[in-house]
């Protein structure tokens, strides 16, 4: 029950009561939905001021540069958890004990194997596809290859669905890049943790079978556990939408990565790197931020300040301290690429025009160093961000469709065409 109200005065004379709800953390909340009743609505491109759902899986204050998975900090999470225990968090709503984590990491592993057949769909790409192309084709296809789990009113469906995602995106995340190269599927191996699993089937070769390394295992980790969720952004929200029309699990995380694969979503990374690429060297960046600053030239710094959080990223300040681990584990920081993302860092750091407008370095900057000095080429950084993405789309999937009050969704217009007209034939136009 809403607790205050609020009133608005509309052109013809009526007024509106409008309940006005207080969240646990965050803004309070306008309810308009009696608007329509009054033959009005609102109008909010880009769902900037609307709160298009109830929530209680993630929480971000961008101004104070706060991100909560279900309460807890984000870089208490990834200092002293792993991905599996913050994918049951995000899930089940609680950090598990042992023997619950032990059961979910079970229940992962009965699933990681993707049917044989599959394989089938990868033949028929061209090997230089994108490989986002084929994570939005390979994964919609899953609903057709396990019908025994596509009764969403059914809670045992939609914890057998949330489990083979969870397990099997990782799988066919790989494949896409083996495929890519060239290069043989490899299978899951269950007595590898999560990260290290996937870090095998991406780069594991029958000639010379080695063990990830345990600091990029544990980058990557982090990698996962920062993306994980992050509120109701363009992708999430595309997943809701698509399970608000009952469609099966699988359909809805294809149209979450479908939506992320827009270079204004989770491309960004991606785009960083390429910035670095430019910039080519530690020499030319003098020259780079004039231009940076010149408002009529098209270059753009990409990874500094972050559309949502308005002081730091608190996803980057984690990521500082594995970016430099992992340089410094592959002995790579006299790359010229990452010599100049090192330099840009301590410049945006340290610079009063970098400082004055709140441009720090945000997790797109740090995880695109991290993954090309792994060795993941840059046409994969979506597919990794869709890979640790799948949890949060899960756990938004499963709380929506557990709600009693679930509509499809349908948002409204605001009509700016032709009014109605007659037809004219064909001789007199």
């Amino acid at each position: 029950m809403a607790d205050k109200s609020a009133t608005l005065q509309l052109p013809d004379g009526n007024t509106v009561e409008l309940p006005v709800y207080s969240p646990s953390a965050g803004l309070d909340v306008v309810d308009v939905r009696t608007l329509g009743k009054a033959n009005y609505f609102t109008y909010d491109p880009g769902f900037m001021a609307t709160a298009s759902c109830e929530s209680k899986i993630t929480f971000i204050d961008g101004a104070k540069g706060i991100l909560l998975y279900r309460g807890y900090s984000i870089d208490e999470l990834a200092e002293h958890s792993d991905f599996t225990e913050v994918s049951y968090l995000l899930i089940n709503g609680e950090l598990p004990n042992p023997e619950q984590k032990q059961e979910f990491i079970e229940n992962i592993n009965c699933h990681t194997m993707v049917h044989e057949q599959m394989r089938n769909f990868f033949n028929g790409f061209r090997r230089d596809a994108h490989p986002m192309a084929i994570m939005v084709a390979v994964v919609g296809a899953m609903s057709a290859f396990y019908h025994d789990s596509l009764d969403i009113n059914n809670e045992e469906h939609r914890k057998v669905s949330a489990f083979r995602l969870i397990a099997k995106v990782p799988t066919l995340a790989a494949m896409c890049y083996r495929y890519y190269c060239g290069h043989p599927f490899v299978h899951p191996r269950n007595e590898m943790c999560y990260s290290e699993n996937f870090l095998n089937m991406m780069f594991s070769m029958p000639s010379h079978d080695e063990k990830p390394n345990p600091v990029l295992v544990k980058a990557m980790d982090r990698i996962f556990t920062l993306h994980a969720d992050h509120e109701q952004n363009a992708s999430t929200s595309t997943v809701r939408l698509a399970g608000s029309s009952g469609a099966n699990p699988f359909a809805c995380i294809a149209s979450g990565i479908a939506s992320l694969w827009g270079p204004a979503h989770g491309g960004a990374n991606e785009a960083c790197l390429n910035m670095l690429e430019e910039i080519g060297t530690v020499e030319n960046i003098p020259k780079y931020l004039l231009k940076a600053r010149d408002k009529n030239d098209p270059f753009r710094l990409m990874g500094f300040g972050h559309r949502v959080y308005k002081n730091f990223d608190p996803r980057a300040t984690v990521m500082r301290k594995t970016t430099h681990e992992v340089l410094a584990t592959l002995k790579c920081q006299d790359d010229p690429l990452f010599q100049v993302a090192l330099e840009l860092e301590k410049i945006a750091l340290e610079d009063e025009y970098f400082i004055s407008r709140k441009l720090y370095p945000n997790v797109d900057f740090y995880s695109g160093i991290i993954l090309s000095a792994i060795g993941i080429p840059k046409n994969m950084f979506t597919v990794i961000f869709a890979l640790a993405r799948t949890v949060g789309w899960v756990s938004q999937w499963s709380e929506m469709i557990s709600e009693d009050t679930l509509r499809i969704g349908r948002p409204r217009q605001l009509y700016t065409g032709e009014p109605q007209r007659s037809f004219v034939d064909m001789k007199n136009r």
